[in-house]
């Protein structure tokens, strides 16, 4: 888990936060995506998406560091890379802004976790609106869901009709399906702490 802003402000670290109240990681170690369930929540609630897609294709997409710092460095060595916890493109990004009328701009998916998971979970409910209710039963909606997220609509569409997958999108599937048990655990830990508070 992050330290508090104070430590981020005397390493010279800007001390940002998500609407969660958590602090990006200060370590290429320490990221951890549970930490945004409380944004994962509420985007997915927005956007009527499933929350553990939400949180799982997180988990998936935390294969690098998510600090503000270490993403501009990684932009500057790779222009075209993608932005913010939920590693967004930003072709992608601006379909989704137009689409939903998102105020906020590409960059500031590095800056603000949880505008940058809003702008996935958009992303995924427009995924859902683009897939056919009919698929091969290979696959869950979900995990064809996640294979739109990181192949593209068309390529989803596809395998969707049968069309095998690649060697990448295959990969991608195997990490999504061996994330799903993380997220679901961090959303069932953050409901029964919801209702020990409630109750």
């Amino acid at each position: 888990m992050a330290e508090p802003s104070t430590t981020a402000s005397r390493q010279g670290f800007p001390a940002l936060h998500d609407r969660g109240g958590r602090t990006p990681p200060l370590r290429p170690g320490g990221y951890d995506p549970g930490d945004y369930a409380v944004s994962v929540l509420r985007s997915a609630g927005e956007a009527g998406v499933s929350p553990l897609l939400v949180l799982t294709v997180l988990h998936v997409e935390a294969y690098k560091p998510h600090h503000p710092l270490l993403e501009r460095l990684w932009q500057w060595w790779k222009p075209g890379a993608s932005f913010g916890v939920a590693n967004m493109h930003r072709a992608t990004f601006e379909r989704v802004r137009r689409t939903h009328g998102l105020s906020g701009r590409w960059q500031d998916l590095r800056d603000n976790p949880a505008f940058a998971i809003r702008a996935a979970a958009l992303h995924l409910a427009d995924l859902d609106g683009s897939l056919p209710q009919r698929h091969v039963r290979r696959y869950t909606r979900e995990e064809l869901l996640a294979l739109g997220y990181n192949t593209g609509e068309r390529n989803m569409r596809a395998f969707a009709r049968g069309v095998p997958p690649g060697p990448m999108a295959r990969s991608y599937l195997r990490r999504f399906r061996a994330c799903r048990n993380r997220a679901a655990e961090v959303l069932a830990d953050r409901g029964e702490r919801s209702d020990a508070v409630n109750g």
